[in-house]
Formats: C-alpha cells, structure tokens, sequence
C-alpha cells in the first residue's frame, strides 16, 4: 500500500531545527543585521535554497525560531478565575522577556518596522495566535459575568499587554511578575480612588 510523501517542509526535521538553532545562535552573537541567510546555511551545514524552500527570509526564520523554542504557549490556562489565568500566561510572557532569547525578538520587531514581510510574519506566527487565545478566554470570562459584559476585548488585551512590551522595547526597567500584578490590579480595580466605606 502506498503511502504519501511527507510534507517537503518537514522532511528533514533535523535540517530544520538546525537552521533555527543556527538561526538563534548567530543573531544572539552578531545581532539581527549583522546575519544573513548565507551564514545561517553555513552554520546549519545546508544550502541556501534548502532555508528559502521553507521561509521567505531570514526573519520569518527567526520568528519561527523564537516560537518554536522560546514563546510562551498559545493556550490559556482556564481554572475558571480570569484573573488567576491571565497573571499565568502574562507572568510567562515577562519571564520570556527577561532571557537572552527576548533580544533576538526585539530585533526582529526593530526590524519590522521597514520590513513588511517580517512584521506580516510576527503578525502571523507570534502575536496573533496569542491574542485569539487570550480574546477566546476574555469571551469565556464574560460569559461567566467575571468581566463586563460591555467590555471591549481586543482593547482588554492591548491594554494588559502593552506594558510589558513597552519595557521590552525600551528597556527602561525589566518585565517582573510584580508588575504583571500591578497592571492585573489596576485593569480590575481601576484608577478611581476608592470612597471610604461609612463607618
């Protein structure tokens, strides 16, 4: 009986995860510019035409790299308490902007700016399957009555997010679990002082 052929992508899963090692080893050493497609095939010990068989450019392989090996999961967690679901998964992602890895991530996004197909490909690969997981467990949250029900979810998820990248990008202070619960803290309770109870 006949079988089908693999897919050409995966048909050498060990070339493949060779030139993402490769991929990853050299940006960390030299930095997004500094490594081209050339180099990656010479350090993963294949040929050119093998990288642009399976990717568009270098930073497509990068961000695939970066989500094979280094990005915290697409999937929430769901214990029934938003709350607690939500500090996981962002707790996750500061932890991944502390690593050495998280400078290879930040170069690509410079890099995107004036590449449209490497911000086609973190738009693809890395942000928007995590946003449709954590929009999927803001939808569930509300359906339970845990957070509004007028709450806009796309603006909830840019609104918790948003910070971590900020020090990402910037580097004015490092991602810590801590803020994660100050940012937590503010979105659930809001920035209006609280009237003291009567006594």
């Amino acid at each position: 009986m006949a079988t089908e052929p693999a897919n050409p992508r995966y048909r050498s899963e060990r070339s493949h995860q060779a030139i993402l090692d490769a991929a990853l080893k050299l940006c960390l050493e030299q930095g997004f510019a500094r490594t081209s497609v050339d180099a990656i095939a010479r350090e993963a010990g294949v040929g050119k035409q093998t990288i642009y068989r399976w990717w568009p450019s270098k930073a497509a392989v990068l961000v695939e790299a970066i989500n094979r090996r280094s990005a915290p999961s697409v999937d929430f967690p769901d214990t029934g308490d938003v709350y607690a679901d939500l500090r996981d998964q962002m707790v996750a992602v500061a932890k991944f902007f502390q690593t050495t890895q998280s400078s290879t991530y930040r170069e690509v996004i410079g890099a995107a700016q004036s590449d449209p197909a490497a911000a086609q490909a973190i738009l693809d690969t890395l942000v928007n399957p995590r946003v449709q997981g954590c929009r999927r467990r803001l939808e569930r949250a509300q359906r339970q009555g845990q957070i509004r029900a007028d709450a806009a979810l796309d603006d909830i998820v840019e609104l918790i997010y948003a910070p971590l990248y900020y020090r990402l990008l910037m580097g004015t202070r490092p991602t810590t679990p801590e803020q994660v619960d100050d940012i937590l803290n503010l979105v659930f309770d809001g920035l209006r002082p609280r009237t003291p109870s009567p006594r």
